[in-house]
């Protein structure tokens, strides 16, 4: 954990967080500033500070992360619609907390 980051205090419990998603490696919590009617983030649990950083170590949290967004996608009714799954990397990317999150959105073209 990284003490200043503030997914890492919401896996550690010491920032709230309304979680839709949790197991041992991930963990899914909305947006608080959300861009769509649906938008979840879903995060390693261990802290990675972003795509740019991921060593092959990561490959199987980064495919869990995946792999959940596919479950809300069928839990939120959106699996035949569509959504989106999105992740920024860098300040030139719009990454604003560095620990490695997916947006899960969907509700909205």
């Amino acid at each position: 954990m990284t003490g200043g980051c503030v997914f890492c205090r919401i896996v550690a419990r010491e920032n709230p967080a309304d979680i839709v998603y949790e197991d041992e490696d991930v963990l899914a919590f909305t947006d608080i500033y959300p861009k769509a009617p649906v938008h979840v983030l879903i995060i390693p649990k261990r802290h990675i500070e972003s795509l740019a950083t991921l060593t092959p170590a990561d490959t199987l949290v980064v495919g869990h992360c995946l792999q959940v967004a596919r479950g809300l996608g069928e839990r939120t009714g959106y699996a035949a619609r569509g959504y989106r799954v999105s992740c920024n990397c860098g300040p030139e990317g719009g990454q604003v907390v560095y620990h490695l999150h997916f947006h899960f959105m969907a509700g909205r073209r």
